[in-house]
């Protein structure tokens, strides 16, 4: 498998660049791995498409303000993506820019950062002058919205803080939204939760995984980036009895497939934990606890696409992956361009049966 294998030519056009509202009203395609075709309906037709014998599973991880723009003493612009706290006055980050250790970049007249760490990938660890929640304050104050960098938008900062964010988002660790999420809304999930369709939460940080373009040595070594999970006890408890039940599981998004299937065992068992995941799930992968997927579409050549063809064409599935552009996951990309579905962050949906 190569990397070339997953490429598709998107216009630009269908580049998602707003939040779709309301959020519930964007497009979903329906990819029936069963019946090997495909559905076209609006996202709040969930009410419809679901039943009581289906268990949603969301992440709850939230977004911060995760951009800070400084400068070095002597002038030269600095951008940094903060990825993942390290301690209570230090995070690992992306920089734009260059700098060297021990380098001091300045956010605001009394907020600064130094270099403590850096790699040949762009890494850096760095150290700020507050810590704990002074530290929280000042990244909430002098910190942008991590909008990925394919999204242009002049919108207020406060209004994207809104709109690129779950509306049950909870747990704060997130450079990036887990955006299938984007398209619930309170009375949507109200809604599900009257049908009798069980939700549930776990908590994925969004981080490096998400953003560095996969390489050939990551395809094949089957790991990505770390990212840090957790997955209460009682809500481990509550999924095994749903599962042994025979009721559907389905992730909601990429994120929370991943905490899934890195925490069950291969009889299925789901165990409770927090710690960090790198798992690279592709072509040939036998899904354990995962049986359905809400996502959105994704980039050419990226894990997320890899992951979410490696569902519909899964060992279990009637289905049969030759290449990309042949497979079912293929025809539904097809269809979604050809209907001007949206792509990526602020895109439309996809729910894979």
């Amino acid at each position: 498998m190569n990397l070339s294998d997953y490429h598709f030519d998107l216009p630009p056009e269908l580049i998602g660049q707003e939040a779709i509202e309301p959020r519930d009203s964007c497009k979903l395609l329906v990819v029936d791995r069963k019946n090997q075709n495909l559905k076209h309906h609006i996202f709040r037709d969930l009410t419809d498409i679901l039943d009581k014998n289906c268990v949603l599973v969301i992440n709850d991880t939230k977004v911060f303000p995760a951009r800070l723009f400084g400068a070095k003493p002597s002038g030269g612009k600095i951008e940094v993506l903060l990825l993942k706290q390290l301690s209570s006055d230090s995070y690992e980050a992306i920089v734009k820019g260059k700098v060297n250790l021990d380098q001091k970049i300045v956010f605001a007249q009394d907020f600064y950062g130094v270099v403590q760490q850096k790699s040949d990938e762009g890494l850096i660890q760095i150290q700020f002058s507050s810590s704990g929640p002074a530290l929280f304050a000042e990244i909430d104050k002098q910190g942008k919205t991590p909008l990925p960098p394919y999204i242009h938008s002049d919108v207020d900062e406060k209004i994207l803080r809104e709109k690129y964010q779950t509306v049950y988002a909870r747990e704060k660790g997130s450079a990036a939204a887990p955006t299938a999420g984007l398209h619930f809304t309170p009375e949507l999930l109200d809604q599900l939760h009257k049908k009798g369709i069980q939700i549930e939460k776990v908590t994925l940080h969004v981080g490096l995984g998400t953003f560095k373009p996969v390489t050939e040595i990551q395809v094949a070594s089957k790991t990505l980036h770390a990212e840090s999970y957790i997955l209460p006890e009682e809500t481990a408890q509550r999924l095994n009895q749903a599962k042994r039940a025979g009721k559907k599981i389905i992730a909601v998004g990429t994120t929370t497939c991943r905490v899934l299937e890195t925490l069950s065992d291969d009889n299925g068992l789901l165990s409770a934990g927090e710690g960090e995941t790198s798992i690279f799930i592709q072509l040939g992968y036998k899904f354990k606890f995962v049986d359905g997927l809400i996502t959105n579409f994704h980039l050419p050549e990226t894990s997320l696409l890899m992951l979410v063809s490696a569902l519909v064409s899964a060992p279990n599935s009637p289905t049969h992956f030759e290449n990309f552009h042949s497979s079912l996951i293929g025809k539904a990309y097809e269809a979604a361009i050809k209907n001007k579905y949206k792509f990526f962050s602020f895109g439309d949906a996809m729910m894979i049966i």
